[in-house]
């Protein structure tokens, strides 16, 4: 297991102490003074961490000179193996919160959801993992604003994006990209025959401009009639816009909104999104080499959940954990789910650490 070093964790402690005497100096200019306190927000945690793993050490090593003296034994001995029993925990505590963080944990997040093999059923499925999104984002206290949908003439959804905002929603959801499967007997089918259909999922964190430029001479942009769903006002103006982004030929649509500025202003929204995914696709193959991710990815093609109506169970294949909750889950109760992946994710990492060492 990987151990920080002492003068590792000297350095957290110093680095916090510093911050505090700055910040109550009185004397810093307003951009310092928010640029800091983002900063000590982040270390404070780290360090009191830092803080009960240095105490636990320096009492361990304590304890293990009292055992010399035989008045002390007994009692050291009894202390001994309770600071045994919390070093290990606390120095794996330790060691997650030194993980490198992926700089868009914190962001919202832009939710898409397409049907894929299995026609209604897997319409209807897509309809039913798009509601169980908008379920845990209540439990989350996260926003959920309908970017654009493609309904299904049975139920469901073809296709259907969303924008999530909040604090650490990309944190949570991004282990969510990949095939998701569903096997149950379809309203439809009368013979009782269990069918297989999937949806695809695909979590990206949201940019802001400042991440992207984009330049107009890179855009093409056309006008058009919006058409489908709406009622009787959605066409009867031009309001459809079609984006293409024409150095990556990256091609968005939006019609949902009756004013073609809105419509706009929400495709804009989803190629920032689009482009500055792509770019963190790019970094993550260069950085990542031969070795692959099982749990963090976030592969849109890979099969990595499957939900059975029959057995009541939901299985990720990533860390073949199953659960007997598949209601519960589909009814937004994800916590279990996703902290089983945050932790394998973790215990990835810190492995690779290891072998680095």
């Amino acid at each position: 297991m990987t151990q920080i070093s002492a003068d590792r964790l000297a350095a957290i402690l110093a680095r916090r102490n510093e911050l505090q005497a700055q910040l109550a100096s009185g004397d810093l200019p307003p951009e310092r003074f928010v640029a800091l306190s983002k900063e000590y927000a982040e270390v404070e945690p780290v360090a009191e961490a830092a803080d009960a793993l240095q105490k636990l050490r320096a009492e361990y090593a304590d304890l293990q000179v009292m055992l010399d003296d035989p008045e002390m034994r007994d009692m050291a001995e009894e202390e001994l193996a309770s600071v045994k029993a919390r070093l290990p925990e606390a120095e794996h505590d330790m060691a997650v919160r030194l993980l490198p963080k992926d700089a868009a944990d914190e962001r919202s997040a832009m939710l898409e959801v397409r049907a894929g093999t299995g026609g209604d059923e897997a319409a209807l499925f897509a309809g039913d993992l798009f509601r169980m999104y908008q379920r845990y984002a209540e439990t989350q206290g996260w926003k959920v604003e309908l970017i654009s949908a493609s309904d299904s003439e049975v139920g469901g959804y073809k296709e259907v994006v969303a924008s999530i905002t909040g604090a650490g929603v990309f944190a949570k959801l991004k282990y969510e990209s990949g095939v998701h499967r569903v096997q149950r007997v379809p309203v439809t089918e009368s013979g009782g025959r269990i069918h297989t259909s999937a949806a695809t999922v695909a979590v990206l964190p949201e940019a802001e401009e400042v991440d992207v430029q984009i330049e107009d001479k890179d855009l093409k942009v056309d006008i058009y009639r919006s058409s489908g769903a709406g009622g009787q006002h959605v066409n009867t103006t031009d309001s459809a816009i079609r984006i293409t982004h024409i150095p990556t030929g990256i091609v968005v649509i939006q019609q949902d909104q009756r004013s073609q500025h809105k419509n706009r202003a929400k495709a804009m929204q989803v190629l920032r999104t689009r482009l500055y995914e792509r770019e963190r696709e790019i970094l993550h193959a260069e950085r990542s080499g031969a070795r692959k991710s099982m749990v963090g990815s976030g592969d849109r093609s890979e099969r990595i959940r499957t939900y059975n109506f029959p057995q009541g169970r939901v299985t990720d294949h990533r860390i073949n954990l199953t659960l007997h909750r598949l209601p519960e889950i589909l009814m937004g109760q994800m916590d279990e789910l996703i902290s089983a992946l945050i932790t394998a994710d973790q215990a990835e990492r810190l492995a690779g650490l290891d072998d680095a060492a």
